[in-house]
């Protein structure tokens, strides 16, 4: 089977760590994973990471992606150079393919109004407060969301976040899925034989 690549979004500042599991365990399932910036360009991680580009984000169509991914930077809280990844998050969502936030992009989707009337987390309630965003009612105290195609999660929780990716694709069952956030998230020896079992076929 022929899948559609995951885009990932990337700009100058972007939290390297905040992707990384979902993106190599997503290519290991055998997604190719591109990358997308503002102009095609390379840009710079929070961590010195430099990345190059494998598109422009005018020329990314909802039609030939399975998912959006959208990690933190230090420029969501900056003023509104990255507003466009957020108006193409509604895109994507407007069109029904997923959209996964983390960290600094959830205060963009708010912004964007993305967030008024979907479940959803972040860093903290009063984060996404100092947007201005009318979903305060909608936000919920956990690691990671999903409500439809749109996952949410705080910084702190990248394995979280790619285990509600895998579960929107449908790239494990849960018991597999179940095993890798035990094994990944918690460590737990027994989830290893569970998870390597399954993956090995």
């Amino acid at each position: 089977m022929t899948r559609k690549p995951v885009h990932l979004a990337l700009y100058d500042t972007f939290a390297d760590w905040e992707t990384g599991h979902a993106t190599a365990h997503l290519a290991r399932a055998g997604y190719a994973v591109r990358t997308v910036t503002p102009a095609g360009e390379p840009v710079t991680g929070i961590g010195g990471l430099r990345v190059l580009s494998d598109l422009a984000l005018d020329e990314l169509r909802p039609e030939d992606s399975a998912l959006l991914i959208l990690p933190g930077a230090d420029r969501w809280d900056e003023g509104d150079d990255l507003a466009p990844f957020a108006r193409t998050a509604r895109a994507f969502l407007d069109a029904g393919v997923p959209v996964a936030a983390i960290c600094g992009a959830t205060a963009g989707l708010a912004r964007e109004g993305l967030l008024d009337t979907r479940a959803h987390t972040s860093a903290a309630p009063f984060y996404l407060a100092a947007t201005g965003y009318a979903g305060g009612d909608r936000y919920v105290e956990a690691d990671a969301v999903t409500d439809g195609g749109l996952v949410t999660a705080g910084p702190t929780e990248p394995v979280a976040f790619a285990r509600e990716i895998f579960r929107l694709l449908g790239v494990h069952d849960d018991t597999v899925n179940d095993a890798w956030y035990r094994l990944f998230h918690d460590s737990d020896p027994e989830a290893y034989a569970v998870y390597a079992q399954a993956t090995a076929r």
